[in-house]
């Protein structure tokens, strides 16, 4: 009879768990913070059918950042980079808010100081907000440095007629930190 009362208060327990379980579960996956979105829209997209902005159409709540433009004004995926007119809001907590085009979320370069536009993890942007948000973060594999310093002087290299050369450049970047050097020793 006792062994009979225990199971039957295992499986209560259980029961109690896996209820409180399903309820965290389903809490968190309604609450979900909206990516990409200005705290003043953040009401805007509560509603289980929404509107695209510019009153085109309208799409349910699940086909919001689903990474398939349905508004022609980008209002479905502000989170991500499948409307071409798509905006990125910035939050930049400890700097200057701003929004980006959609383009720009996920493409491995960090445009928000906050690194909010790179989500996915596929580059992890350090905050650079509280600096006042001006670094500019490129991810580079460090196998060639000298292909990623060609890459990112881009125009300025290529035209045989400009006065900047990447030989010049090299020579500027070596009279810098000679100058830097020298700076901390004396």
């Amino acid at each position: 009879m006792e062994t009979a009362n225990m199971s039957r208060n295992k499986i209560t327990i259980l029961q109690c768990v896996s209820s409180f379980l399903l309820a965290v579960v389903s809490v968190n996956s309604s609450t979900t913070p909206l990516v990409g979105v200005h705290p003043l829209d953040e009401k805007y997209f509560e509603s289980d059918v929404i509107r695209c902005k510019d009153g085109s159409k309208s799409f349910s709540r699940d086909r919001l950042n689903d990474n398939f433009c349905d508004c022609l004004d980008g209002t479905d995926e502000p989170g991500t980079s499948a409307c071409p007119n798509g905006r990125f809001y910035c939050r930049n907590i400890g700097s200057s808010p701003k929004f980006v085009y959609s383009s720009r979320v996920n493409d491995r370069i960090c445009d928000c100081c906050d690194g909010s536009d790179e989500y996915e993890g596929s580059i992890s942007c350090p905050n650079t907000c509280i600096m006042g948000g001006n670094v500019n973060y490129v991810y580079k594999p460090r196998t060639d440095l000298r292909k990623s310093v060609d890459r990112q002087l881009g125009s300025v290299t290529t035209d045989p007629n400009s006065s900047m050369t990447i030989a010049s450049l090299q020579e500027m970047v070596k009279n810098l930190q000679g100058s830097l050097c020298n700076s901390f020793l004396t």
